[in-house]
């Protein structure tokens, strides 16, 4: 669930999605609430490469967590396994003593924020199959070989050429007891923009997780419904 809040353009707009383990039964579903008709509406067809809302075109929509939507546009293989020094166990950007900017700057975020480790990572690529569009040719994606995380992902276009990069900051929780997605930087090499996704700093409390008892209706139309009044 997304509701936005500026620009005030766009203030009041919520969109609601379920988002289903198998896609070849359940494909991906999206409502979304106008709040100048105050109607909710289907979006069709979304997905893929769609602009992922609220990002101002920073990515789309199955760029979230490096890869999320249905597998079939693009023919996969496993390029083979390397050492990479990737984003690991990064607690500090997460951290309720930094400010946004503290973490922000132009053109990337501040190094000193981030915390590496060396890790190998399996590489799965991704080639856009004839006859499909996308705005990625080609995916390449790094998994790490512990957590078996999406952890980084390299996106090429039509030339070959490297357009967009993005990165994953996951933690153990122990709450949780497993590996959480938390901050992810989505970085357009082209036009210099990057996106910092899922900041929490400044925010009167950090993730809620496994609390709450949440069901499909906390994410249909009526969901989207009751966030716009």
């Amino acid at each position: 669930m997304n509701e936005t809040i500026l620009p005030l353009r766009d203030s009041g707009e919520v969109l609601t999605g379920l988002n289903a383990w198998d896609y070849s039964t359940s494909p991906l579903q999206s409502w979304r609430y106008d709040p100048g008709t105050r109607r909710v509406r289907l979006s069709p067809g979304y997905g893929y490469d769609m602009v992922y809302p609220g990002t101002g075109g920073s990515m789309t929509v199955d760029e979230v967590r490096i890869y999320s939507n249905s597998g079939h546009r693009y023919d996969w293989k496993i390029i083979g396994k390397k050492e990479l020094y990737i984003p690991y166990n990064n607690y500090g950007i997460h951290s309720e003593k930094l400010k946004y900017d503290d973490i922000l700057s132009t053109g990337h975020i501040k190094p000193e924020v981030m915390r590496y480790e060396l890790h190998r990572v399996w590489v799965i690529r991704g080639e856009l199959k004839p006859g499909y569009r996308h705005l990625y040719a080609t995916r390449d994606i790094y998994v790490d070989e512990d957590s078996w995380f999406a952890i980084m992902g390299d996106n090429y276009d039509s030339h070959g050429e490297l357009w967009r990069t993005s990165v994953l900051n996951y933690i153990h929780l122990p709450e949780l007891q497993g590996w959480f997605s938390g901050v992810g930087l989505y970085h357009d090499l082209l036009s210099g923009d990057y996106l910092a996704f899922n900041l929490i700093n400044e925010r009167p409390t950090g993730y809620t997780v496994n609390k709450g008892g949440l069901t499909p209706n906390n994410f249909g139309p009526d969901a989207a419904r009751r966030a716009g009044r």
